[in-house]
């Protein structure tokens, strides 16, 4: 930066804030770091007493705040997501649709640890809607070296760091285990769950089995569904290790890859998730524990945005749930705006 007279600096960024104190009417800022100074700016500057100002001094190979920022939203947008204008080295991000946010977490790690510049975002592979604020980012000082700017884009790489995947339309087939619910004896309040849960995205519930709990009719059923067109198949109860909790075996038997049995998630923990391919399509079949049934937030609600965008679930992934897989059981539930799953 530059020291110059006031007269002269029509035109230049200020350096620092301005400050204007009126006794007993104002204490507060005048003009802003980064302002640029106006021709009817100048007898304002000069009653507040300030015949010379700190200008940034246009040189080359260097980027102010700003023109840095619009960098860092480059790195960052991807499809589907918006900024707001630039302001003191900040630019936000907001989506443009309700989906999947997704984040490549280790070119963001890169991108932060260069120094002089941050970029903060909310947790990935969680649902956003249309209009939320995914990310804030902001370079650090008035002025930065190009170089340094450029060295971020090669770290951050050819993609952006965030992305939006849109919710796919899928057809859901349900079969409900248990010889207890085929017989009538309770009642299925297993469904009702699911299909409310379901109803926050684009899915068609195509049917209902009651196969009991009959390994073998299990896994017909199952592959029914799959043969009518099922893009999901939902198996709800007998999960647990007990010999007659049928449904783990049932879902192998469909030749389906099983990725998990077993979620290091409370509530959750007896979650089958495997995938059946069948062509070009890959199929979830979710084997759902009980507690889906009565407990408000469950595993079920951490992978089902996940399959809707058709975001291949990994082992890794969920094994990695295990930090912040507990659910606190708040008594006034803000879910997913808490830790769980994070």
């Amino acid at each position: 930066m530059k020291e110059i007279k006031t007269s002269d600096a029509i035109g230049h960024v200020l350096c620092h804030d301005i400050t204007q104190i009126i006794k007993d009417e104002k204490k507060g800022v005048l003009f802003k770091k980064g302002h640029v100074i106006k021709e009817e700016d100048v007898p304002l500057l000069l009653k507040v007493g300030k015949e010379n100002l700190f200008v940034w001094e246009k040189k080359e190979g260097i980027l102010h705040e700003n023109e840095a920022a619009q960098i860092l939203y480059e790195i960052c947008a991807g499809d589907y997501m918006h900024g707001s204008e630039v302001k003191e080295g900040k630019i936000e991000l907001f989506a443009e649709i309700d989906g999947l946010f997704k984040i490549r977490r280790d070119a963001l790690e890169k991108v932060n640890g260069l120094g002089e510049m941050m970029i903060a975002c909310r947790h990935g592979d969680f649902p956003v809607k249309k209009g939320d604020k995914l990310a804030g980012t902001r370079v650090i000082p008035l002025v930065i070296e190009e170089e340094k700017m450029e060295k971020a884009r090669k770290e951050a790489g050819k993609e952006p760091l965030f992305s939006i995947l849109p919710y796919h339309y899928k057809k859901a087939g349900i079969v409900t285990t248990g010889s207890e619910v085929l017989k009538g004896l309770i009642r299925d309040d297993f469904t009702p769950v699911l299909v409310e849960k379901m109803s926050e995205y684009p899915v068609e519930i195509m049917g209902q089995t009651f196969p009991g709990d009959c390994r073998e009719q299990i896994t017909r059923d199952i592959l029914h569904f799959i043969e009518e067109g099922a893009d999901l198949v939902l198996c709800s109860g007998g999960m647990s290790v007990d010999p007659d909790d049928r449904t783990p075996g049932a879902i192998k038997d469909t030749q389906a890859e099983v990725v998990t049995y077993g979620a290091p998630v409370l509530p959750g923990a007896m979650l089958m998730l495997a995938y059946y391919q069948k062509g070009d399509r890959s199929i979830p079949i979710l084997g759902l524990p009980g507690c889906v049934m009565y407990a408000n937030r469950t595993v079920f609600d951490l992978i089902l945005p996940r399959i809707m965008a058709d975001d291949r679930i990994t082992a890794e992934e969920l094994f990695r749930l295990g930090e912040g897989g507990l659910c606190l059981n708040c008594s006034e539930c803000v879910f997913p705006n808490c830790g769980f799953g994070k």
